[in-house]
């Protein structure tokens, strides 16, 4: 947690402004880290990281903004109930603000679900990754399958929540995001995916059937993984076994293998 206190300090400090009032971007950005891995360390709130900075002598600042406290606060409630059960009035009650505030910071119910969805899901990781891609495709690979597992595993549990609501429901709320946030997800993978087609690294398949499957058995694995992990006990993998072993499981289906051969050489 020292890491992370010196990064918020040095990010308010830059910015002139209180740590309460600097994104949490910014500091994963100051602690070089991603903004998942962030949210992971802190438990899926920035409340721990505040405390741990007012015990250091400074006052972290006056309370979040309504917008943050607002997506934080329907962050757990989608874990704890479902979207079906998130309601603008129970986030409300659970950020401590106004209805009416909620509807003018998010527009409505899908404004916020749209906003927990960019806070606790892959997207951001995914452009961000995107704009500044490995060079070898394995490394893509595996950065691909880290970055959507890490999504899955943050707490709070928002994404298997959000797959939930999608399988149960057509025309629910995250079947709604899924048609506005998919294109920028697919717009992602292609930038990563297709120079390497272009290379000669990887068959020339359409991109969404490369993205379904790479991400298809990491997704099944890591909603079934809660569940496995009590009866198979230590005979499961760990997380980042799985990981690799998924990559070299990609890898061998579609890589070509004078690509494979080729990178193995590469210092």
């Amino acid at each position: 947690m020292d890491d992370l206190v010196t990064a918020a300090l040095t990010a308010a400090k830059e910015r002139g402004r209180d740590v309460a009032d600097v994104p949490l971007t910014a500091i994963a950005s100051a602690a070089g880290i991603s903004r998942s891995t962030l949210l992971r360390r802190l438990g899926g709130s920035r409340a721990p990281l505040d405390e741990a900075v007012r015990r250091t002598g400074v006052d972290p600042g006056g309370r979040p903004p309504v917008r943050e406290r607002a997506i934080e606060a329907a962050g757990r409630l989608v874990a704890e109930r479902g979207l079906s059960g998130v309601t603008l009035d129970a986030v409300a009650d659970r950020a401590e603000c106004s209805l009416p505030s909620l509807h003018t910071v998010f527009e409505g119910r899908d404004g916020l679900l749209s906003a927990v969805f960019l806070q606790y899901g892959p997207l951001p990781d995914l452009e961000a990754l995107a704009a500044d891609p490995p060079e070898r495709l394995e490394d893509t690979v595996r950065a691909l399958h880290r970055t959507f597992a890490a999504a899955l595993q943050c707490d709070p549990k928002v994404v298997p929540a959000m797959f939930a609501d999608l399988f149960g429901r057509s025309d629910g709320p995250a079947a709604r995001m899924m048609a506005v946030y998919l294109p920028r997800m697919f717009d992602g993978l292609t930038r990563l995916l297709q120079p390497h087609i272009e290379a000669g690294r990887l068959r020339p398949l359409p991109i969404p059937v490369l993205s379904q499957l790479m991400l298809g058995p990491l997704l099944n694995h890591l909603l079934f993984r809660p569940s496995l992990e009590p009866v198979l006990g230590s005979e499961l993998p760990s997380l980042e076994e799985t990981l690799e072993l998924f990559t070299e499981a990609y890898l061998r289906a579609v890589a070509l293998p004078e690509a494979e051969s080729g990178e193995d050489d590469t210092p």
